[in-house]
């Protein structure tokens, strides 16, 4: 693992990595049922999934890359306050979910698309609320001081890409719900609780490229 974050070309390794496992095993999905093989994969929606993108944004420094990832405001109506990487549905005008990931990004934090070098995706990851969600791995150039949409995002961080791909630091934790227990993972850092869908696909990077 050390040489994944040493050596002056781990962008191209990541990429190649991705490149790889999208080649191999192309219907590969993952998601919440996972971990709870008892559910469906869309367990709290009723309807056809929904597209959705998300950037996994990594900062472009030779030894210590950083993921960018934010904190949701206190006001929205789903996933309040939690982390979360910048993303959303995927619009009728996007021409595909990088497309869509680098939109919103720029709206969400005020990242310049033109600054971020797609190095591929993830499996698309399903949620229980009905979104398919495409993660977008990208290598940002020069990062901006970030301007968070306010109506959105109450602030954006960097976490350690390496602090995330250790899986010491991935917890398995579980929850009652609905009468059972529901199994998710989480990954505390400092002050922050980065858990869920976050955390899940979080696990999906390791899984992919690390381990």
């Amino acid at each position: 693992m050390t040489d994944a974050f040493t050596a002056t070309d781990w962008p191209e390794w990541i990429s190649a990595r991705l490149d790889t496992a999208a080649r191999h095993d192309a219907d590969r999905e993952t998601g919440d049922h996972v971990l709870n093989p008892d559910l469906p994969p869309y367990a709290r929606w009723d309807g056809p999934p929904r597209d959705a993108a998300v950037l996994i944004g990594l900062t472009a420094e030779p030894d210590d890359p950083k993921v960018v990832l934010t904190q949701r405001t206190a006001h929205l109506n789903s996933h309040a306050g939690q982390i979360a990487f910048p993303g959303g549905k995927v619009d009728p005008t996007d021409a595909d979910p990088i497309a869509a990931a680098l939109r919103e990004a720029d709206e969400e934090i005020g990242l310049p698309p033109a600054r971020v070098e797609p190095l591929g995706n993830l499996a698309p990851y399903l949620t229980g609320s009905g979104y398919r969600v495409v993660p977008v791995v990208g290598l940002i150039h020069a990062a901006p001081a970030f301007k968070p949409n306010p109506e959105e995002v109450e602030e954006v961080f960097e976490v350690p890409l390496r602090f995330l791909m250790d899986p010491a630091n991935h917890r398995k934790l579980s929850r009652d719900w609905q009468g059972k227990r529901r199994y998710f993972y989480a990954m505390p850092f400092g002050k922050r609780y980065i858990w869920g869908v976050t955390a899940g696909i979080i696990r999906s990077l390791y899984e992919t490229v690390y381990r």
